[in-house]
C-alpha cells in the first residue's frame, strides 16, 4: 500500500478534502486542525469527502470523518458527500454506519481544482492518544455496533 496522504481545497465556502493511499492517525492531528479552520470559515456550505483512490483507512482517521459529519450536521444542517469507488472502503464505511451520517457516492464528477497537500505535522504521544480517544469516541456514538466493537479500546485509553 501507498503511504497515506490528505489533500484539501477550500474556495467559497465548498470544501474538498482527498484521502490518498493508507490514511492512517499520523495525519490525524493535521486533519483536525484543517476541520477547524473550515469549520470557522463563515461561509461554509459544503464538504465533499474523494476517497476514490484511498487504499485503506484506520478507526482513528474514520472517527475524525464521522467528527466532521456530527460538526456539518449539528452547526450547519448540513449532510457532507463522500465518494468511494473501492468496496472494500464503501463495505467499511456502510459497517461503521456512515450511511447514516453522509451521502455515500460511488461514483461523482469532480470540478478541476487545484489540491493541496495537508502536511502531516508531528505531536505529542498526548495528542495522539486524544485524537484516537474522540475519534473512536464518536464511531461509538454512530451505532451500537461500534459501540461493542471499541469500547474495550475506550476504556484502556481513558484509564492510562
Amino acid at each position: 500500500m501507498n503511504a497515506g496522504k490528505i489533500q484539501a481545497a477550500g474556495e467559497h465556502g465548498d470544501y474538498r478534502l482527498k484521502f490518498t493511499g493508507d490514511v492512517r492517525l499520523t495525519l490525524c492531528n493535521s486533519l483536525d486542525q484543517f476541520l477547524d479552520k473550515m469549520f470557522k470559515d463563515p461561509g461554509f456550505h459544503s464538504v465533499l469527502i474523494d476517497l476514490t483512490q484511498t487504499e485503506g483507512i484506520d478507526s482513528t482517521s474514520l472517527g475524525m470523518l464521522a467528527k466532521l459529519a456530527v460538526q456539518a450536521k449539528k452547526r450547519f444542517e448540513y449532510v457532507p458527500t463522500i465518494v468511494s469507488t473501492n468496496p472494500d472502503i464503501t463495505r467499511i464505511l456502510l459497517s461503521m454506519g456512515f450511511d447514516r451520517v453522509f451521502n455515500l457516492l460511488e461514483t461523482a464528477e469532480f470540478e478541476a481544482v487545484p489540491l493541496k497537500e495537508i502536511v502531516c505535522e508531528t505531536c505529542s504521544e498526548q495528542v495522539v492518544k486524544g485524537h484516537v480517544l474522540n475519534a473512536h469516541r464518536t464511531l461509538m456514538d454512530l451505532n451500537e455496533r461500534n459501540r461493542e466493537a471499541f469500547s474495550e479500546l475506550v476504556k484502556n485509553l481513558e484509564s492510562k
